[in-house]
């Protein structure tokens, strides 16, 4: 029983292979037998029944590729993965070790939209609440959702916002959080309040939702926010690794 047991694992893990060789990209036959090293025979048994599920496709010069049943199970695992319940021992964590008030949010239509709060234990109001809409330019966290944005974008963003100030100053400052990954709000959305916010992200590496950690401007001096943004960054990539991202 315990050779069989050992068998059937042994079959299942270069089944997985198979998938995760030729997630990367098609392969003929000679070519991903000898990525996974194993002969020509077991690798075409093994793909055979990948293709007889579903799992993969081949056509001839073409070769394997990820097959329709994947994109279904697929389906079926986003559908699953709850954002806020996969976020919020995360977020409460990070409320815990910052002590201020941790926020995540999502883009919707062209507002940031607040689904959960997490209260520091500092003796300040934020006056945000869960299911507010804020604007995308002015709150850290909704400048994390535009991170993957460009120059036009952001420019079509701030006319449609009619936002105010300047807007040269604005996109520079957008750049270099682009560039470092996360954002600030310098007091733009709420007098005396200022936040660090970063993204998150999903299996397709596409920005999801973001998080943000918010306190009275006296608690973040520049210096202090340039330190928090490294647990900010932190906390929102174990977030997306639960949504099934990962960084090759």
């Amino acid at each position: 029983m315990e050779a069989s047991t050992t068998g059937g694992s042994q079959t299942l893990l270069r089944g997985l292979d198979i998938l995760e060789a030729v997630g990367r990209g098609p392969l003929l036959l000679d070519a991903l037998a000898a990525e996974l090293g194993l002969t020509k025979s077991t690798t075409h048994r093994l793909a055979t029944t990948l293709v007889e599920r579903g799992y993969l496709s081949s056509a001839p010069r073409a070769g394997y590729r990820l097959g329709p049943r994947l994109l279904d199970l697929g389906s079926r695992a986003q559908r699953q993965i709850d954002l806020i319940q996969v976020a919020r021992p995360h977020l409460e964590a990070l409320a815990t070790l910052s002590g201020d008030t941790v926020h995540l949010g999502v883009r919707s239509d062209d507002s940031a939209l607040y689904l959960d709060k997490i209260p520091g234990n500092r003796r300040i109001e934020i006056s945000s609440r869960v299911g507010d809409r804020h604007a995308l330019t002015t709150t850290g966290l909704g400048k994390a959702l535009l991170l993957d944005g460009d120059a036009r974008s952001w420019k079509a963003l701030l006319a449609a916002e009619g936002a105010k100030g300047d807007r040269t100053a604005w996109l520079e400052r957008m750049r270099g959080y682009a560039d470092a990954g996360h954002a600030f709000d310098l007091e733009e959305n709420e007098d005396r309040i200022r936040c660090v916010a970063a993204p998150i992200r999903d299996a397709s590496g596409a920005i999801t939702a973001a998080i943000s950690v918010s306190s009275a401007a006296q608690y973040m001096k520049d210096d202090r926010m340039a330190a928090l943004a490294a647990d900010v960054r932190r906390t929102a990539a174990t977030i997306g690794a639960g949504l099934g991202w990962h960084v090759d």
